[in-house]
């Protein structure tokens, strides 16, 4: 951990100058393949058909470009910006709260759109997201995003989804006749206290909040005050989504902030589980395949990027992990998406999202915040009982 927060805040010293940033010149022209490209990526990102065989979009690659793909997954952001450090990848599906840190701390290089014929297909919403561009310059193609909900189990709620966050920050009896202390999960990574400034925002609206990534001393106090109390109901602080599914199904575990990846595995095991966006709203992630500064393989990579945005792919990964595609061509026609999938997985929901992104100091909607690396050390100490 202490390799970590000194990774956090050399990248995050380096945050306020963002917009400084002299980008390093792109790939001009692409090569033959190197036969090889690795990727950080998260749980269910980059799928050959091991788990069920309809959901491949690697084993195709492979044979077109003599590709050979190898994955490590990350739990956290704070784990891929850790590992992008150390070095050895080439491609990492990094979220906004991890993106910018790897822009500042020149671990990716910039991207020669032009070389990537896919990417006038993306979402213009996406296509100058300032979670990867930063002054005019994009690092990385868009790859899915989509929204953190509250999973639930459906008998303790007695069918009914529960409307408020609630009941996974304060004590209170469930439907079932039971508290939810020791029933509920939370978050195991830093970003999470935007969450718990979300529900504040509802709330404790004299806190003022505006966005809760943006804290100042009073909200941000206020924030790790509620998840100290949280800390009195929680069973567990999951990183590890199939541990989340082990929880869910044989620990007694009812409700917690989850990707709807988790819902949809445990529905297609006929599990009790169902998922809704409380009142509150909703925090999200719009990921980015992103190369790093000394990537090994970057002709593979950009041939990577280039298929990651393919309809097919688009629509298959979006409907396994029950995400939303950066490819709006990927709504229609996809077999495993069907027609309505990227309607029910929240595509019109885009401004109701509160997306991740890098606290930083210098912040827009006061005049001081609190910065990332101290949402790392705050947290590991909320966590530890501190």
């Amino acid at each position: 951990m202490t390799n970590l927060l000194k990774s956090c805040t050399a990248a995050l010293a380096c945050l306020s100058f963002a917009t400084q940033v002299i980008a390093a010149e792109p790939l001009k022209e692409l090569g033959k393949g190197e036969g090889a490209v690795s990727i950080v990526a998260w749980a269910g990102y980059i799928e050959r058909g091991e788990t069920d065989k309809n959901y491949d979009w690697v084993t195709g690659f492979e044979k077109d470009t003599g590709c050979k793909v190898t994955v490590k997954t990350a739990a956290t952001s704070d784990e891929m910006v850790s590992l992008m450090n150390e070095g050895g990848f080439d491609l990492v599906t990094a979220s906004g709260d991890a993106s910018l840190r790897l822009i500042a701390g020149k671990r990716v290089q910039p991207i020669n759109t032009d070389l990537i014929p896919g990417f006038k297909n993306v979402d213009p919403r996406l296509q100058n997201g300032p979670w990867y561009t930063v002054g005019g310059v994009h690092y990385g193609v868009p790859y899915l995003w989509g929204p953190n909900v509250l999973m639930y189990n459906t008998d303790a709620f007695k069918d009914k989804a529960p409307t408020s966050w609630k009941v996974v920050f304060e004590e209170e009896t469930l439907p079932d006749g039971k508290s939810n202390k020791g029933r509920v999960q939370a978050y195991d990574g830093a970003i999470y206290i935007a969450d718990a400034a979300m529900y504040l925002m509802a709330h404790k609206p004299e806190l003022g909040i505006k966005d809760p990534y943006e804290l100042n001393e009073d909200q941000y106090k206020a924030a790790l005050d509620l998840l100290r109390g949280q800390r009195k109901l929680v069973s567990r602080y999951w990183h590890d989504a199939m541990i989340q599914i082990d929880d869910f199904k044989n620990e007694g575990v009812v409700a917690s902030g989850s990707w709807p990846f988790q819902v949809n595995l445990m529905q297609a095991d006929k599990q009790k589980i169902a998922s809704t966006f409380p009142e509150e709203g909703v925090t999200g992630w719009a990921d980015t395949t992103m190369l790093h500064a000394d990537a090994e393989h970057p002709n593979c990579a950009y041939m990577w990027m280039e298929h990651s945005l393919s309809a097919k792919v688009q629509g298959d990964a979006a409907a396994w992990f029950g995400a939303v595609p950066s490819v709006p061509a990927a709504c229609k026609g996809n077999e495993l998406m069907t027609d309505t999938g990227c309607a029910t997985n929240g595509f019109d929901h885009f401004d109701k999202i509160k997306f991740w992104k890098t606290p930083v100091a210098k912040c827009t909607t006061q005049s001081e915040c609190v910065p990332y690396h101290r949402w790392v050390s705050d947290y590991v100490g909320v966590i530890g009982g501190r």
